[in-house]
Order: structure tokens, then sequence, then C-alpha cells
């Protein structure tokens, strides 16, 4: 064994930026002394914090999946936008090569993490310390990390080249090592198997730390998103031609499949039923309350879709639950991480600076919320809500009718949008609105219950009950956005530039306090959803509905044969659940695969919205270049209260620009790494340096 002369740069909590193994930092922080390999991987201690640095990485703003802006705007796509900073010049892709420290940032830290974890798969079987059954453990997590880190590589870049796992001079950074750009099958081949060897070695469950380091459940899991993408158009021979034709390595191959290869499908979906079978998840639900108060109403019950779903209770009917607590309380920290069963995998509160918790400051109104009010919803994310008897809302996306991808009479509605608003005198017919829904557009009136839970819009009341009367903050507040209103459009100050707000993470204790910058003291901790079991299931649903002839798939470990099939109880198996839980009636579409297609689009936009899927979802798909090209639209922002019909017909927004180019496939490759890695290629649409 070569010894190398290392520093503990890998000790848990560390918060400077990782460097090489043979540069020393401040021992007055970490430690005097020098060890060898040999040294830490004999130690049980050591040995186990190598591990746990790994696990850092995770907390690094790039790496996030959910937050708030700047550096992870990846949070925000067609759906949703931010208004305190340069969102216009983030969706035209105004950034450059080097602009941003973001892919700068994202590629450094991910590689170095893979690195740690490779030394730590090629040295941790010497340790005497540790049971056998523990290096096990360690060893999965280990490969599931290692996934995990080239994974956030790929699904932002594209291919990326796999470094070697053994063999390799670890006193070097992995920028001196130059190496060419793998394909994109050949990654998601490695990540895939990766995952599997992780699965092979990880517990079943955890009695501590569920779901914040990962089980068989969670590596199975993130294979069946890895293998769902490389099945997407994107990467299954659907790409533009100028995209397939650019992205190549050094020496001219292409890194994209030009060929498409539906077994692709079959593969994502049998990866998705490992997960299911396993029989460890299933959707987190709220069961009726029968008390009510603003902030906790009691449970209104959907509309009787025939009593199918109706009469039945939860999982094969919407009776006995409450599908409005169901999803809202999955997401703003109500439900606690180790007793949820729909969260397989999150990082927890490890969220960077940008965290959920910040990104709720955003949405909080100004002026009682303490907020920063600048976080809002497109008129489109708006429309895609279904009315509460499971119908398209009264005009939706009418404003985009007869343009390229709305030409389909299912993604538009053509009529009127419900004129004016609801009175005092006619609340008790509207009890989703509460007893403060006086002035609400009828537009928001009868919308399903995941509405309710996500959009802020114009009227909604904003509880926040850690309200300190003594600071003159005030609970249950109803709040408008028509000119002139506190929070509404005013010059010099932040402001909804559609109009629209947003709730979901929002719990109805949160409030802040702008003044005191990033204040998250009165926010309820909310965990990152990075992985759960709706995702899942949505994966086997989308993956199924591609197949045009059975295929017979083993199970991620050989002991069994998938047949996998598009039939309508399988297509029913995916995505009925999601929609029971959101108190919704069935799909009568499951004969058709494409009408189906355009359901399925619309389910994973309203269930994953904020969640960090919306961006890289509209790429694999193929359809940015139509979604994120169409002007933004939203509230007429700049009419008051006097006319609220006026205020409520959806314009286009044009402080909120919008395009899309071919370099906005895939992140640009910093030219630092470019300079560094002489075989590395860039991404299409962008320079290399001079």
């Amino acid at each position: 064994m070569k010894k190398i002369i290392i520093n503990l740069c890998f000790m848990m909590g560390l918060g400077s930026a990782f460097v090489g193994c043979t540069d020393y930092l401040d021992s007055d922080y970490i430690f005097d002394e020098r060890i060898t390999i040999e040294d830490v991987f004999q130690d049980k201690n050591y040995t186990n914090e190598w591990l746990a640095y790994a696990y850092e990485f995770l907390n690094n703003n790039e790496m996030q999946q959910i937050g708030s802006k700047k550096t992870i705007a990846f949070n925000f796509a067609d759906d949703m936008y931010y208004g305190d900073s340069d969102y216009s010049g983030w969706r035209c892709g105004t950034y450059t090569e080097t602009s941003s420290k973001i892919n700068l940032n994202m590629w450094e830290n991910a590689y170095k993490a893979i690195r740690q974890t490779s030394i730590f798969l090629n040295n941790v079987d010497m340790n005497k310390e540790l049971s056998a059954a523990d290096i096990e453990d360690m060893k999965g997590q280990a490969h599931f990390l290692r996934a995990y880190f080239y994974w956030v590589l790929v699904r932002t870049f594209g291919p990326v080249p796999l470094v070697p796992d053994e063999a390799i001079d670890y006193t070097k950074d992995y920028d001196e090592l130059s190496t060419m750009r793998n394909s994109y099958d050949e990654c998601a081949e490695y990540i895939s198997n990766e995952l599997v060897k992780a699965a092979t070695m990880l517990p079943d469950r955890r009695d501590l730390q569920e779901v914040v380091r990962p089980t068989r459940g969670a590596a199975l899991a993130l294979r069946s998103r890895v293998l769902l993408y490389a099945a997407s158009p994107l990467f299954n021979g659907k790409a533009p031609q100028e995209v397939i034709t650019a992205l190549v390595d050094k020496n001219g191959r292409q890194l994209l499949s030009s060929t498409y290869d539906e077994s692709k499908w079959a593969k994502a979906a049998a990866a998705a039923l490992d997960v299911i079978e396993l029989g460890r998840y299933q959707l987190h639900v709220a069961y009726q309350r029968d008390y009510s108060s603003l902030a906790y109403p009691k449970t209104i019950t959907p509309p009787d879709d025939n009593g199918t779903f109706h009469s039945n209770p939860w999982p094969n009917g919407w009776e006995d639950i409450d599908p409005f607590e169901s999803y809202r309380s999955l997401f703003d920290g109500s439900v606690n991480i180790y007793n949820n069963d729909e969260l397989i995998f999150s990082r927890g509160l490890s969220q960077g600076s940008e965290n959920i918790e910040v990104m709720v400051i955003h949405q909080l109104p100004r002026s009682q919320g303490g907020g920063y009010n600048c976080h809002g919803m497109t008129q489109k994310q708006c429309d895609a809500y279904y009315m509460n008897n499971g119908e398209d809302c009264p005009g939706m996306n009418d404003m985009y009718e007869g343009k390229e991808g709305y030409t389909d009479p299912s993604r538009y509605n053509k009529d009127p949008r419900p004129a004016g608003v609801i009175e005092a005198k006619e609340l008790e017919d509207y009890p989703e609105l509460g007893s403060k829904g006086a002035g609400v557009s009828r537009q928001y009136a009868h919308r399903e219950p995941r509405f309710y839970a996500s959009v802020g819009y114009n009227g909604s009341v904003w509880h926040m009950l850690s309200a300190n009367e003594k600071d003159n903050e005030e609970h249950d507040v109803q709040i408008f956005y028509y000119r002139g209103e506190s929070d509404g459009y005013q010059p010099g100050t932040y402001w909804l530039n559609t109009g629209i707000g947003i709730k979901k993470f929002v719990h109805p204790n949160d409030i802040s306090d702008i003044g005191t910058g990033y204040n998250i003291s009165r926010i309820e901790a909310k965990a990152a959803p990075d992985i759960r079991y709706a995702e899942v299931l949505l994966n086997y649903a989308e993956a199924l509905n591609e197949l045009t002839t059975p295929y017979e798939i083993p199970s991620w470990n050989g002991e069994k044969v998938h047949t996998i099939k598009r039939t309508e109880a399988e297509l029913k198996r995916g995505i009925q659940p999601v929609r029971i839980r959101a108190g919704l009636p069935d799909y009568d579409v499951y004969g058709d695969p494409d009408k189906f297609r355009i359901k399925l689009k619309r389910e994973r936009q309203i269930e994953f919205f904020a969640e960090g899927h919306r961006y890289f979802d509209l790429r694999r798909w193929c359809d940015a270049s139509v979604e994120e090209s169409l002007p933004i639209y939203g509230c007429n922002v700049y009419v008051g209260k006097s006319d609220p019909t006026n205020f409520h017909t959806p314009v286009e927004t044009p402080s909120l620009k919008s395009s899309f180019s071919t370099k906005m496939w895939f992140w640009p490759i910093h030219y630092y790494i470019m300079k560094r890695n002489v075989l590395m290629t860039q991404n299409p649409g962008w320079t290399d340096p001079e």
C-alpha cells in the first residue's frame, strides 16, 4: 500500500472548501498531526469521519435539488420565478461560461466528493475495529453517494468523465487527470451499477438516521430516476439534431444516442417496480379532521366521483382522508421525517444557505409576514391545477391557444374565466376559501386541494400563527396583491410580478423579519424531499406508457424476472394513488398513450411543483424549447382593487422575459475546467476558452 501523508481535511463539520489531501490546512481547527492512509482506515473513528465528510458535500448550495434562488436556480423554470434578482437573465440564458460560479462549484465539489468516496471504498476493508456488517453498510453508503454525485453532474451537464474507481493517483487534483467525457449511456449504466452495488450492501431499514442515510430503497429509487432519464427523448435518440451533432468527445464520438431504443423505457419501469415491490413505502396521508380553524380547516370532502374513490377508504379512495392536509403537511415541516413513509431519501436540514426555509422567507408577504414577497407562481402553473371535480379550470392556458405545443384541445380550455369576486354572503358555498374569503376571484374557487396547499392567490389568508401581538404582528391575514396594496405593485420595493404567490412549504406558524436578514427563527424546519415515493409511482406510469410490446426485465438483484407491459391496471397502479391522495377522480385516457402522456406530464407539474423537477423534466422530454420560450403570464398587477375582473385577466408579464436556445439544454463547462483538462469538450452552444 502506497503511503500518503494526508491532513485530516475530511473532518466532519468542516465548513471550508475541500482541498487536495496533500494540502495542509490550519491545524488550529483540524489537527496538528499528519497521518497516513493506513492510519486513517485502521482507526474506527477516523474511518467514520472520512465517510461523514463525503456527506458534507451534500450541504453545498450548488448540490441542492430544492431551495431559494441564485445557487439553486434550477428550481425555477416556467412554473415559478424569483423577482428580487436576475430571473429573466437566467431564463434567457444570458449567463456565460464564467459569469457564474454555479457550474464551477458544482463540478469541483461533486468530483471531490467522488474522490472522497473512492478513497474510502479502496481502503475501508483494512479496518479491523469495525465489524464486517458495519463495513458492508458503509461501503453501500459510499457507492450510493458516489452515484448521487455523478447524478448531480449528469442531470446538469449531460455526459461527464467517469473517473477510474481504482489505480488513480489521488494525490493529484481531478483536473490534472485529463479525461474525456463518457457517453450519456455509459454514465447512466455506471450510475445504475453503482446503485445496484449499494442496494446489495445497504439495509432495508435503519433504526436511526432513517431517510438521511441511504437504505436499499433509496438506492433503488435513485436508480429509477436515472434510468427514466436515460429512456427520455433527450437521451434516447430524439434530441435536436444540432445537439446530437455538437455534443462529442475529443475524438469526435457522439455522446448522445441518435437511435431510439424502446427497451430503455422497460428498464426504467422495471427499476421503479423494484422499489414498489419492496413494500416499504406508501404515500403520506392525513386523516379527516372534524374541528375547524382558519389555519386547520375541517376536512372538505371532494365531490362524489360516482363512488369510484368517494366511497372507499384510503388507499382505495379518499373517504377517510384529508387531501388538502395530506399534501400540505408533507412539505411544511408538520411531519417528522423519521415518521414519514413517503420520504425515501432526504438530506434533512443539510441544505446550504439558500435552503427551503430561506425560500419560504422569500414567499412570505412583506406587510405582515416579514417576508420578501418576491418568489411567485406563473399563470401557467396556476392554471395547471384542476377543479375539485377533476375538470380543467375555465380558460386554462387560453393565452397559449394555437401556439406550438398547445394545438391539442386537452392543453387549453376556451371557456370564459369566471368574472368578479366572492361576496361575504356567499362564503358558505365556498368552504375552501374559509371565513375570510370575501373578495377572492371566482377563478380561485372550487379548485383541487393541492391548489390551496400550494398557491398564494390574491386574497388568500396567510396564517403566521407565530405572530407576536406586542410587536404589532397579526395572524390569519388576508393578503391582496392589487396595485397600491401593501404587498401589491409599488415602485422601489419587492412585489409579485404575476400577482400570484406560493404557499407550498409554508407552515401555518411561519413568520419572519426581513429587518434581521434571513431570519428563520420562526420558520418551521423543512426536510428536503429529495426522493419520495410519489416520484417512483409516477416514474413507473410514465415509463410503462411508452411501451408498445412486453419485455422481460430481470429485477435489480436477478432473483426474478419482471414482465413489463403497458396495461391499464399497471398504469393505474402508478398514477391512481397520487390522484386519490389529491382528492381527484380517475382518468379516462388510459387507452391512448398520447393523451395519457399529456396527463402524466401535467400530474408531475402539479405534484412536484417547487421540488426541483420541472426544469429537468422539460429538458429530458425535449419540451423546453417550446415551454420555456412561451411568454410568462400573470395577473394585471398594475390594476387596483376597484377593478378585480381586469386584475385577474391574464396578461403577459413584461418584467419576466423568457427564451430558449440550443445552449440551454445543458449548463456550460466552466473555462477553468476546460483549461485544466485538455481532453474536455464543451457543451453545445457554449464556447471554449481562448
